[in-house]
């Protein structure tokens, strides 16, 4: 693998949904069977990066909702109380 394809392999997506859509098309053609074994591998190495990508996506976006969530919790607390 050269310097340039390995850059193009690790390029980010550009969105959660981008990613999402590229790791369906990697399953997809694997499970084909249709590939050869080093694009096979190197389909797989995509994927587990998309994988990631999209697991960090997913728990930062949780971590906003339970700080949004928690910021409410302590408004409808305090309009609780004054009533």
């Amino acid at each position: 693998m050269t310097k340039s394809s390995k850059q193009a392999v690790s390029a980010p997506p550009e969105s959660f949904e981008a990613a999402s859509a590229e790791l369906e098309k990697i399953v997809t053609a694997m499970e084909a069977g249709q590939m050869s074994l080093e694009a096979s591998l190197s389909a797989y190495q995509r994927g587990a990066e998309l994988l990631q990508y999209c697991q960090n996506k997913l728990q930062a976006a949780q971590q906003q909702v339970r700080i949004l969530e928690a910021g409410m919790l302590k408004d409808l607390s305090k309009s609780d109380s004054n009533e």
